[in-house]
C-alpha cells in the first residue's frame, strides 16, 4: 500500500457538510459526484498529500444511508492507494482478511474499489483503491 488516499465520512446532508467542512479546511471541495450503483453523492476535499470524502445517501438503502441509520454520522472508512488492486487482493486474502467484492468495481474519483469486511480490521472499513488509466 502506497498511501492514505482519503478518508470517508458518512454524513447526512452533503451541501450542508461541504459548509461546514469549507469552513474548517478554509477551502471549498473540489468536485461532487453521483456514483448511482453504490446509492451515493460524493464530495471531495483535496489536503495535501491526501483527501477527504464525504458521502451522502441517495436512497434509504444504500449502505450509506444504512449506515448513518444504525451509527449516525462519522468516519465510515479509511482508503489506501496501491498500484495493484488485484494482486492486493490477492495478498490480503492469504493474510486472512475477508473481502467484501473480490472483483474490483468502479468507484467515485477515477478509482478501481475493493472493500476489506470490518470483522477483519479490527472494526474498520477498509477500501483499496486504484487508479483507472
Amino acid at each position: 500500500m502506497k498511501k492514505i488516499e482519503h478518508i470517508g465520512i458518512a454524513v447526512k446532508d452533503l451541501e450542508k457538510s461541504n459548509e461546514l467542512f469549507t469552513r474548517l479546511l478554509g477551502k471549498s471541495h473540489y468536485k461532487i459526484e453521483e456514483v448511482g450503483n453504490e446509492g451515493v453523492r460524493t464530495s471531495f476535499f483535496d489536503i495535501g498529500t491526501n483527501k477527504i470524502e464525504l458521502l451522502e445517501g441517495t436512497n434509504e438503502n444504500s449502505p450509506i444511508s444504512k449506515f448513518i441509520a444504525k451509527k449516525g454520522e462519522g468516519i465510515h472508512h479509511i482508503a489506501f492507494a496501491v498500484d495493484d488492486i488485484l494482486s492486493e487482493v490477492k495478498r490480503l486474502k492469504k493474510e486472512g482478511f475477508i473481502v467484501l467484492n473480490e472483483t474490483p468495481k468502479k468507484g467515485a474519483d477515477q478509482k478501481l474499489v475493493v472493500f476489506l469486511h470490518p470483522k477483519s480490521t479490527n472494526g474498520v472499513l477498509i477500501e483499496l483503491c486504484q487508479e483507472i488509466d
